[in-house]
């Protein structure tokens, strides 16, 4: 036989209803918790508060000692030693002044004041790099090059090697004219730089550079250029 139940103990028509009632509980109770507050309890007393006095301690001030050097010896004591002569010697020479009068007729013998003669100071000549007038090599710059150009030799290592350049140099023409020392500023192989040296060095006189009229020692300066061919 088949177990029949009766429509009012079926539960499962009802399970719907349940379900709904549950849920709309649940998010009542949920609501319910949000909007709970608590009010805070004022507090009417923050309780006594004793007095607490702090003795401040008291640092005495110390003074260092100064400390004095200490005083000199005193001076070692010089101890006199006194002669004693007795009245009864006799001196062997007696010294005998004589008086003297100053007149006009008397001679006074003066010796004459010699005065050092002052030494004369010589001062250096200075080297002037600028002047009134230049130093000027006889027949001018073209002249200067074409003694220059004659008077090289290109150093055989310079050619073997293809070395060429300018040679920069300087040197003093003095109040006479002559050339002086002749220094070698910069330039491309030494041996380019030593043939340079020998020529300037063998150059003929210049006119001198003048500053106010009077003849002075000027720098001259310039470069020889030294290509192969």
């Amino acid at each position: 036989m088949e177990a029949k139940k009766s429509p009012k103990a079926d539960l499962e028509n009802k399970r719907r209803t349940f379900l709904l009632i549950g849920l709309v509980l649940s998010l009542g109770m949920v609501l319910a918790a949000f909007e709970w507050t608590t009010k805070a309890k004022q507090v009417e007393t923050l309780g006594q508060l004793g007095s607490i006095v702090v003795e401040e301690e008291v640092i005495p001030i110390t003074r260092r000692d100064e400390v004095k050097p200490p005083p000199p010896p005193p001076p070692p004591k010089v101890a006199e030693v006194i002669n004693i002569v007795e009245d009864d010697v006799e001196l062997d020479e007696e010294f005998e002044m004589e008086e003297t009068e100053v007149t006009d007729e008397t001679l006074i013998d003066v010796s004459p004041i010699v005065e050092a003669a002052e030494e004369e100071e010589v001062e250096e000549e200075k080297i002037f790099y600028i002047v009134e007038e230049h130093p000027e090599f006889p027949g001018g710059e073209r002249a200067l090059l074409k003694f220059i150009h004659n008077s090289l030799r290109y150093p055989v290592v310079a050619q073997e090697n293809g070395i060429q350049g300018r040679v920069f140099y300087k040197f003093v023409v003095d109040i006479d004219g002559s050339v002086r020392d002749v220094e070698i500023i910069r330039g491309p192989d030494p041996s380019l730089n030593k043939e340079a040296k020998r020529v300037l060095e063998n150059l003929p006189k210049f006119k001198p550079g003048k500053q106010r009229g009077r003849p002075v020692r000027v720098y001259f300066s310039s470069a020889i250029n030294f290509q192969l061919q």
